[in-house]
């Protein structure tokens, strides 16, 4: 078993301010290394029955700034039992050296854990002036304060502590649909409320990556921001682009020089295959059409889709049903590529169908409820008839 390295948050320094889940993990652990603590703060925590370990680290100082001999001396010195290491603050934010350590504990096979503390000195916010009056007995909080709030709901709360990226998969998907169906719904406000709960899985994957030492939100926003500005060149940079055309272009290049565009064998590969399938089919389809592979001009799409409905009715003739499933397909498909040449989202485009559809067919059952029937007693004619009224009253 590889020895477990806890690196501890333990607040500003004042006994009082080290959090439950802090003394939670010296105490779970035994024995500590106690970075620049106050020596109040380190006979609190012996009095917690944690054994404070001195003179581990000759220079705490050089530690805690990053100093790479400081840092490989001590992980040179660990043996295969648990050790705490308490940092002053939260270490996510307080302790500089914190990355080199992680990597020279990783090369020594060492396992690691961080337990966030209260941060010695919150940081600004990138947004400090909200929009939306709070309801009574609320409060504003700081990206910072949400950093917070997550970190302690992993520590605090018996079910977020049993969460994993696989698990919170589920939320994640479920949240991205809220969001959509908020901006379908023109609801600001459940917009905002929705793009917070979804938010919140991004700190969530985040906060669990970095217990796992593996990557902070910090990485998260550094490799966005870099993402970004890397592949803006006409926003960021002197290049000068005429249009929309050329942009696509300049991101198609640009993407295929990192690193993740070296493993791939084709334009299509890192299209997500969990999207909708009129989505993934439209953005295949797009990605075909940047290099030629299209159209040029709108007939030629109209006289695929008329082909495949012949190949489909040809199947369904010779009573083919695994011919029959392919072609409908092919049908699908092409309706897609028709879709994407008038310039609509067919993923979009199928959403409002299917609430179009909804409205209809909730007004036809309350127009039959209303007349003491049921949508099973009617003909065929008269559930028609209930259709074309529908259409005009439930448009």
């Amino acid at each position: 078993m590889r020895p477990l390295i806890r690196v501890v948050g333990l607040g500003p320094g004042d006994p009082d301010l080290v959090t439950l889940g802090s003394l939670e993990a010296l105490r779970a652990v035994g024995r500590a290394v106690l970075l620049l603590a106050p020596p109040e703060l380190g006979l609190f925590i012996e009095s917690e029955g944690v054994v404070v370990l001195r003179d581990r680290i000759a220079d705490a100082a050089l530690f805690v700034r990053g100093s790479s001999e400081a840092i490989e001396t001590f992980v040179a010195s660990l043996d295969d039992a648990e050790l705490a290491l308490g940092v002053l603050g939260n270490p996510l934010s307080d302790f500089p050296g914190l990355p080199l350590l992680l990597r020279a504990l990783d090369r020594a096979g060492a396992r690691t854990e961080l337990v966030p503390g209260m941060p010695r000195a919150t940081l600004s916010a990138a947004i400090e002036m909200p929009l939306v009056p709070l309801p009574p007995a609320s409060a504003h909080y700081t990206w910072n304060d949400l950093i917070e709030v997550m970190a302690r709901l992993r520590r605090g709360c018996p079910w977020d502590r049993e969460q994993t990226h696989e698990s919170l998969l589920p939320y994640l998907i479920e949240e991205t649909y809220e969001v959509v169906d908020a901006v379908e719904a023109h609801s600001d406000g459940d917009l905002c409320e929705e793009l917070g709960d979804l938010l919140l899985q991004i700190v969530f994957h985040s906060q669990l990556a970095t217990e796992r030492g593996k990557f902070s939100i910090a990485d998260v926003v550094d490799a966005l921001s870099n993402k970004m500005i890397r592949r803006h060149p006409h926003v960021f940079g002197d290049q000068a682009v005429s249009s929309v055309a050329e942009v696509w272009q300049n991101w198609d290049q640009l993407k295929a020089l990192e690193p993740a565009a070296k493993t791939r064998t084709s334009r299509l590969d890192g299209i997500p295959k969990g999207l909708g399938a009129l989505q993934r089919g439209q953005k295949m389809q797009d990605k075909a059409a940047r290099v030629g592979f299209d159209w040029p001009q709108l007939d030629g799409v109209r006289a695929k889709l008329a082909e495949e409905v012949a190949e489909l009715e040809h199947a369904r003739r010779e009573g083919d049903a695994r011919a029959v499933r392919e072609e409908v397909g092919d049908v699908i498909f092409t309706v897609v590529n028709l879709a994407r040449a008038l310039g609509v989202d067919a993923e979009g485009a199928m959403r409002e169908a299917n609430e179009k559809f909804y409205r209809r067919f909730s007004y036809m059952e309350r127009r039959a409820q209303s007349e003491g029937r049921s949508l099973n007693d009617l003909s065929l004619d008269e559930l028609e008839e209930l259709w074309q009224l529908a259409k005009t009253q439930a448009a």
